[in-house]
């Protein structure tokens, strides 16, 4: 998924983004505790939700679940059916509604638990009983996802705009955000696997971008040990195989290109009994022929 200017420009206006596309942007929130009580997300990686500074994330994984999913539509009423399948699937339990409530009172206790008096009035104001659903209004004062969302938007325009240099930067520290998979450490049901998903796909998109960015540098060379462990690590991802294969034509070792090539052909036919794509095809004759200067947007990668 490209991150285009018009999307970061929304986040910037409505103060809420979401990668994996299942839910709407909505206006920032004032804050219903104190002017230091906004709560701090981590979710590229292990989670972490603090609040004032405490960390309000549940042990158990179905609050802990529960917790990341109003967190990602924070500001918005997630109807009970929804937070029913997500903990449940198709096999809800007939305590299902009666245990989600003893979720949710465990949430409002861990959020009363960092907050000053009368904290479990506030904590009710921060996680509110809707009509038919829940709502999570506590202000994200940084969320990692929204950084993320940020630094990568800018370096897509840097590189739209030719400056390889700012766009290898933010894209750069776009990466750096991640400490690991997706909500790492989460049970995911559907609707959290699906936003685990998008981010991931926006991470490897971060990444070949700042690649295809460090190419225009004239680092071909410099990225190949990155290249060639997002290949092992995405053995069907046709994009980085061909960077990989220009870089190592580049660097004189066209040979390798061919074994890349080769290593592609038989994991697409041996898992779907497909070849590799036709531009996939032609970079690999281009590799053959020892054309001499091998041009990525030839091959569809800027």
């Amino acid at each position: 998924m490209r991150l285009t200017r018009s999307k970061v420009a929304d986040l910037r206006s409505a103060g809420e983004g979401n990668i994996g596309g299942s839910h709407t942007v909505v206006p920032p929130l004032v804050d219903r505790a104190t002017a230091d009580g906004s709560v701090d997300i981590r979710m590229l990686g292990p989670i972490s939700i603090t609040l004032r500074g405490e960390s309000i994330m549940p042990t158990a994984g179905k609050p802990r679940q529960l917790l990341v999913l109003l967190a990602l539509r924070y500001g918005q009423v997630v109807p009970v059916s929804t937070l029913m399948e997500e903990l449940w699937g198709d096999v809800i339990p007939r305590s299902g509604m009666t245990t989600l409530q003893t979720y949710v009172m465990q949430l409002r206790r861990l959020i009363g638990g960092s907050l000053p008096a009368d904290s479990q009035r506030v904590a009710k104001e921060l996680l509110v009983t809707r009509f038919n659903g829940y709502q999570l209004m506590a202000t994200p004062r940084s969320w990692d996802l929204h950084e993320f969302e940020r630094l990568a938007a800018d370096g897509e325009t840097a590189l739209d705009l030719g400056d390889a240099v700012s766009a290898s930067k933010y894209l750069g520290q776009a990466l750096d955000l991640w400490r690991g998979p997706a909500l790492a450490d989460v049970p995911t049901g559907r609707m959290l696997a699906t936003e685990a998903i998008g981010m991931e796909e926006a991470r490897m998109r971060v990444h070949q971008r700042r690649i295809v960015a460090d190419f225009s540098l004239g680092k071909h060379d410099v990225v190949i040990p990155e290249l060639r462990m997002l290949v092992v690590q995405n053995p069907m991802h046709e994009n980085f195989c061909a960077l990989l294969m220009i870089a190592l034509q580049r660097s004189g070792a066209a040979w390798r290109a061919l074994e890349v090539f080769r290593n592609l052909r038989t994991t697409l036919i041996e898992e779907f009994g497909v070849e590799p794509s036709g531009r996939l095809q032609e970079l690999h004759q281009a590799v053959l022929s020892n054309t001499p200067e091998l041009s990525l947007r030839s091959y569809g990668l800027v």
